[in-house]
């Protein structure tokens, strides 16, 4: 229909109009503060800018020269999360251009990710999740085609890499000798999560064997320990990552939920400036804490919010980009995500 505007556009339309009122997008209040907020615009605007500007011709974005999907996947969701689409919005051409990259390192075992990855595991979860997030919005035809073709076959990959104990290791259990870690496994279950909502189908016993597992990695803290083979100690990040992955799959209160929640909130909810305590993971760390909280809502975000924003608009370097661990495509498209996460397009993140 002539004159029709999709879905985005509309709520980009509605967004000036209801700032004062409070009024519904989408069903879902929006934030006046997150809208309005003309530093935080800027901010995400420079750093979104300086994302599309650093794409390679062929598509990815690289840390150190490693790492092409992994890094290609997350500024993808940073792009995402702005509200543009593969055909529509300021950043339609980078996001096509990622989505055509991830695709072409599609193999033919459903893995996405290069031969030479040592550690090809994270880049075929954030790929899932990368994806799976187009897959919801794209309206041509053949490529949506491929695109379920693409995450049927990653789904059945994770699920065939997965260990006998329900997590995953930096590579397949075959290629690993069943070894497993924290991370890795979270990385799969976003990912395996993200296709689920977006119609891929996801066998019900590969997100159960996960979920056990995130259990059975629990300390008596309330902390998750490294893996299970090795239980040293409670890990911050991890039980931040934990906590959204659980929240992902539909597990959201209860007492194990709780006793996670009082863990990070002793050691990371009035500690954002406090890097150290994060295990020189501090921009994973908040990345999953931030959408864990985000979906808790209310004053708890709020508060939460306005402290970690402050933080990340005051490290945000005059180009656009934010400097830290891994590098700065790395740094830079978990923090636009967390600044965004409030414009609510991604499933994944929504409440």
């Amino acid at each position: 229909m002539a004159g029709r505007l999709d879905r985005r556009r509309m709520l980009h339309a509605l967004a000036g109009s209801v700032l004062a009122s409070g009024a519904l997008l989408g069903g879902r209040p929006r934030s006046a503060r997150a809208a309005a907020d003309p530093k935080l615009r800027k901010a995400v605007r420079k750093g979104l800018d300086w994302i599309a500007r650093t794409q390679s011709r062929i598509g990815h974005w690289h840390a150190n020269n490693s790492y092409r999907v992994p890094m290609t996947a997350l500024a993808g969701v940073a792009l995402l999360c702005e509200g543009s689409t593969t055909t529509q919005g300021r950043y339609a051409e980078p996001i096509s251009r990622a989505v055509d990259y991830l695709v072409r390192n599609s193999r033919p075992n459903g893995l996405i990710g290069e031969p030479n990855d040592h550690r090809y595991t994270y880049g075929h979860g954030f790929s899932m999740l990368f994806l799976s997030q187009v897959l919801g919005e794209e309206e041509d035809i053949d490529r949506r085609e491929t695109l379920v073709d693409v995450l049927t076959r990653a789904v059945r990959f994770c699920g065939q890499a997965q260990t006998r104990a329900g997590g995953w290791g930096y590579v397949s259990a075959k290629d690993g000798n069943d070894f497993d870690e924290g991370s890795t496994t979270v990385t799969q279950v976003q990912g395996l999560r993200g296709c689920r909502n977006a119609g891929i189908p996801v066998p019900k016993e590969v997100i159960d064997k996960a979920i056990k597992y995130i259990h059975s990695c629990t300390m008596p803290d309330g902390g998750i320990c490294y893996s299970s083979r090795n239980r040293s100690g409670s890990r911050p990040a991890l039980t931040a990552a934990a906590i959204a992955c659980l929240f992902n799959a539909g597990e959201y209160e209860g007492p194990y939920v709780k006793k996670l929640l009082d863990y990070c909130r002793k050691r990371l909810y009035s500690n954002v400036n406090n890097v150290a305590g994060s295990f020189g993971h501090w921009h994973y760390t908040y990345y999953y804490y931030s959408q864990a909280l985000y979906r808790i809502g209310g004053k708890t975000w709020e508060d939460f919010r306005n402290r970690l924003y402050a933080k990340l608009l005051r490290e945000q370097t005059g180009d656009g980009y934010w400097n830290g661990n891994i590098g700065p495509i790395y740094v830079t498209s978990l923090n636009l995500t967390m600044l965004q996460l409030e414009n609510d397009y991604l499933p994944i993140y929504q409440r």
